[in-house]
């Protein structure tokens, strides 16, 4: 199985921070260390997962590859998250999910549609289903900006773990409903199993194979989640950097790192449709599919999380939604506007730093 794993030379290196990051937790005391080698397993089991599932989306219907990629596309970003909340780490949670949203939306099609324009003068993409997604991102943006928008001008905040509970609950349905529509109504105009189908790859993996790959790369993953949070306070006082910034910036760049290379490897193929599903996609699965989840969780065992985001965060992703909607509005677009989409989430990770 592992000859025809095909994730690169670098991702195969970088498997080598599996061993040595159990060999931090068991031998020694250094936490800070402990998170740097976590981080770095974490590179190549995010490639990992991301392959598996293309390999199984080869090779399944759309329905199937669909639910898959909803189940699968952000599953580190969850575990990571869960452990978090279980160690009373809100402020990284909160982090996170706003930096996964950002960075899905800012940095991955921004690195997507300049480096693809590099290549290409003009690059084109589906301008109706970019619509759609932005749409949803508007959604996206209500859910977590209204319950925000109420602990900060309300004196009494009592009610907000029960207004966040109530607008997840919709949040939740909002994406089944697009699920719904992009598998089984309007699949046509959203399939990209097909549109990967023709690009004529074929798997290397049976689906067995893959299959059984998926789910020990997400063990691993769970394991390297919980070494990652158990060394991030001490990472915020050995090495300066605050919890806000690991969430915003660290884990939400790693934990995406499958996407993007997948993203800028169909940009370079003038796939530009399929690099700004990816990042789209993404962002609203985070937004509508693992924060409902994180709330319910929380709900559940006590922890203590709801939507009530900083003014700042709220900022970033209306500002991130903006920008997006802008850009699908003409299905065209050059190198510079990936130059501007980028420069935009550096300017939004710098302000992030001081936070």
């Amino acid at each position: 199985m592992f000859q025809n794993l095909r994730i690169g030379k670098f991702f195969f290196w970088m498997l080598l921070f599996i061993p040595i990051s159990i060999a931090v937790a068991l031998l020694t005391q250094n936490k800070t260390l402990l998170f740097i080698t976590s981080i770095l397993a974490i590179i190549p089991l995010a490639r990992i997962l991301g392959y598996s599932t293309k390999e199984i989306a080869l090779q399944a219907n759309p329905t199937v590859s669909g639910i898959l990629s909803a189940t699968f596309g952000n599953i580190i970003e969850l575990i990571i998250a869960v452990f978090a909340l279980k160690s009373g780490l809100l402020r990284v949670v909160e982090a996170s999910i706003i930096g996964s949203i950002i960075g899905n939306l800012l940095l991955l099609i921004g690195l997507s549609i300049f480096i693809g324009g590099l290549r290409y003068k003009h690059q084109h993409f589906n301008s109706e289903t970019a619509g759609v997604a932005a749409t949803m991102l508007i959604i996206a943006v209500v859910g977590l900006t209204i319950p925000s928008v109420y602990a900060f001008v309300t004196a009494d905040a009592s009610h907000i773990d029960v207004l966040s509970d109530a607008v997840s609950i919709v949040l939740a349905l909002t994406y089944v409903a697009g699920l719904i529509f992009t598998m089984l109504t309007h699949r046509d105009m959203f399939d990209a199993s097909d549109e990967i189908r023709m690009t004529h790859e074929k798997p290397t993996l049976t689906k067995r194979e893959a299959g059984l790959l998926l789910l020990v790369a997400t063990a691993f993953a769970a394991l390297e989640s919980e070494f990652l949070v158990q060394g991030i306070q001490s990472a915020v006082v050995n090495l300066g950097i605050t919890q806000t910034f690991i969430g915003v910036v660290i884990i939400a760049i790693v934990t995406n790192i499958a996407e993007k290379s997948a993203a800028i490897s169909f940009a370079l193929e003038d796939k530009l449709n399929l690099a700004i599903e990816i990042g789209t996609n993404s962002a609203i699965q985070i937004a509508l599919f693992v924060v409902p989840i994180l709330v319910l969780i929380s709900q559940v065992f006590g922890f203590g999380f709801n939507l009530s985001f900083t003014m700042f965060e709220v900022v970033a992703v209306v500002l991130a939604v903006m920008i997006i909607n802008h850009l699908s509005s003409d299905g065209r677009c050059n190198w510079l506007e990936g130059a501007q989409l980028i420069s935009v989430y550096c300017i939004i990770a710098i302000a992030f730093f001081f936070i």
